[in-house]
């Protein structure tokens, strides 16, 4: 049936979990310090280069715009991916130490939409293994399998804002976007998921509280817990704390 609400669909950094500024951030500069570069990331410098999505796009923007005296090595390409590969593993091992926290009302919206047999995915630009990394280390070890579809990093060549990597969820899937809702915390977010046409739900972030949300279903500060209650920053929806009722009254409204 399309328009009965058959499946959720999240993104990961900002959405899940507040991975930039104290995750990808603190991992990229150790993965720097690691290669003997003097780069050093402040929270304001990875606040502009959240304009750009995936990591390795992102080294490339900093040295276009930011770094431009840098001397690019011949074999540049694989420069940047091994700089990302590092990265990577540091982020990981951050995971694993359990640094990073879910964001409020995360793990009781996931677990909630799973007891009602409400089907989930992940759209992500960040890499398999980062995924997996938070996944694994919040919810527990078999978390992973409770996503039918996990649609991560290079997957599709076009990253957000792109709609590329939500087009293939649903394909995936075999779920139109009428039968889906996304959550996200960014404008590239926001500017993918509403090119696959889907009806999209918004917490923000520090980074992502200025952003242009216009056609969010809602804008939240967070998802909220019963006794945390979340703010409504924009949409006239009386949501105090977004469980699945919530969002199914935001699908359909």
């Amino acid at each position: 049936m399309a328009n009965e609400l058959q499946a959720l669909i999240f993104d990961v950094d900002g959405t899940l979990a507040d991975t930039e500024r104290d995750g990808h951030r603190i991992a990229f500069n150790a993965a720097f310090a690691e290669a003997e570069l003097d780069w050093v990331w402040s929270e304001a410098l990875y606040g502009e280069l959240l304009a750009v999505t995936g990591g390795k796009e992102r080294i490339r923007f900093y040295l276009e715009k930011f770094n431009t005296d840098f001397a690019k090595p011949s074999q540049f390409d694989e420069f940047v991916a091994g700089l990302h590969a590092a990265k990577t593993r540091h982020f990981v091992a951050m995971m694993q130490r359990g640094e990073i926290p879910l964001r409020p009302g995360v793990e009781r919206l996931i677990k909630e939409a799973r007891a009602a047999n409400m089907r989930l995915a992940i759209s992500t630009t960040t890499t398999p293994a980062n995924v997996e990394a938070l996944i694994s280390s919040t919810l527990g070890s078999d978390a992973m399998q409770w996503f039918e579809v996990i649609a991560a990093g290079d997957i599709v060549p076009a990253k957000k804002p792109a709609p590329d990597i939500y087009d293939y969820a649903l394909a995936k899937m075999g779920l139109n976007a009428d039968q889906c809702i996304a959550f996200e915390d960014s404008l590239n977010g926001i500017l993918s998921s509403q090119a696959a046409k889907l009806k999209t739900i918004i917490t923000v972030n520090g980074y992502t509280s200025e952003d242009d949300f216009s056609g969010a279903v809602v804008v939240l500060d967070q998802m909220g817990e019963p006794d945390a209650p979340c703010k409504v920053l924009q949409g006239d929806a009386e949501i105090t704390c977004l469980d699945l009722t919530a969002v199914k009254q935001l699908f359909q409204a």
